[in-house]
């Protein structure tokens, strides 16, 4: 590699971590704070919370990869180019591939990393997390010990402790189960605990207020009663597998009998070759910032800033893509499309570098956009002004 390849290689790689790095801290700090009240529900420990937002990052690194890539490459270039590297290049007779090769093995290396995040590390974290998440549900004490706080352990069931007392027992309890519709369940008790296997809540000196549908209530008074948690636990301690959260073996054999391949067997293919087809965007994000800001532009140039071109063109590359990966779970018809856009996208940019042609929004269109704002900003304002808001007469 020649050393002005090297430099070029150099300064991209620098500004693609510069992008990604403060891109990954918001999305962490946006995911962690989604589970901030499952960890402190179940009791958790600080520890427990940074393990579970640690784990949930490998699901969004794919995404964020070829976005940081798009935007420290446009940056980049523009750079080079507003500091007429870029023009001394073209005119000391570089070809442009002097460009294009550190680029494109940044891109690469970016695609190979998102293939191995989205088949094999991210499956894990999935599925480390779902049994995290599983566990804190099942743990029906630490749900319940709270004092004075109502606390929800599923849809329908609400549980009140009022003080929790040396070996596990507790006083002053208050259930309330409304799960079945066919009628309503209240419980008062005195005091009671959870036996060692957790499968029942024993309740002692209380009472059950029975209310049917039509208004009517039955008040049973009981020495000792036992609520079972037998289903609830169990049901809370599994974790729900779903396609996305399979490694890349089992989508390409999944188990006749799983439950979620029998109910919808495309989600899985869906999933298969969307992993397939997610690693290619670096490369194709990597090919569109070199056309957008490639090439050597004059400063008088009527356009608007590349990067807002290269991550519009990448925004909008990205979101066909959603919408196909997730409309072939419910139709295998586009499954080709998922491969189709990636790969013609690229293809569409080799063609413009191949040319020596440049893709740019001209400035107009950024000039009449802000005119668009401007009028609706000035009508809002003025509509606001008129007495109760109205419009002039």
């Amino acid at each position: 590699m020649k050393l002005i390849e090297r430099y070029i290689l150099r300064r991209a790689s620098l500004m693609f971590a510069a992008t990604l790095l403060p891109l990954i801290g918001i999305v962490w700090v946006t995911q962690a704070l989604t589970s901030v009240n499952l960890v402190t529900d179940s009791g958790q420990s600080i520890f427990a919370f940074l393990r579970l937002a640690t784990l949930i990052l490998p699901s969004v690194i794919p995404i964020i990869l070829p976005f940081a890539l798009v935007i420290g490459v446009a940056q980049t270039l523009t750079v080079m180019n507003s500091d007429s590297e870029l023009t001394v290049l073209n005119a000391a007779g570089s070809s442009r591939m002097t460009i294009i090769k550190p680029v494109m093995i940044l891109a690469m290396a970016t695609s190979v990393a998102s293939f191995a995040v989205d088949n094999f590390v991210e499956p894990y974290s999935r599925m480390a997390v779902r049994q995290m998440i599983a566990t804190a549900n099942a743990d029906m004490l630490s749900s319940v010990v709270q004092e004075n706080t109502f606390r929800k352990v599923t849809d329908g069931l609400y549980v009140q402790v009022a003080e929790r007392r040396n070996g596990g027992v507790l006083h002053g309890l208050f259930v309330a189960d409304t799960r079945d519709p066919r009628f309503e369940m209240i419980y008062y008790a005195r005091e009671g605990a959870v036996d060692e296997n957790s499968a029942a809540l024993v309740m002692k000196d209380g009472e059950v207020h029975r209310k049917l549908p039509d208004g009517s209530v039955s008040i049973i008074k009981f020495d000792s009663y036992a609520f079972d948690l037998a289903d609830l636990t169990q049901n809370a301690g599994t974790a729900n597998i779903r396609p996305k959260d399979r490694d890349l073996a089992y989508l390409l054999n999944p188990d006749p009998a799983d439950t979620h391949y029998k109910n919808n067997p495309l989600a899985f293919s869906a999933e298969l070759h969307r992993r397939f087809t997610e690693w290619l965007f670096p490369a194709v994000f990597g090919l569109i910032a070199l056309v957008v800001s490639g090439d050597a532009r004059s400063h008088r140039e009527a356009r608007l800033h590349p990067m807002v071109t290269a991550l519009l063109t990448a925004l909008f590359v990205r979101w066909a893509s959603f919408y196909a990966s997730n409309s072939a779970e419910k139709s295998a018809y586009f499954i080709p499309v998922m491969y189709i856009i990636p790969l013609l996208t690229a293809a569409i940019a080799i063609r413009y570098l191949a040319r020596n042609k440049s893709l740019d929004l001209p400035s107009s269109a950024g000039e009449r956009l802000t005119e668009v704002v401007d009028k609706l900003r000035s009508r809002f304002v003025k509509s606001r002004a008129l007495p109760g808001g109205g419009k002039q007469p």
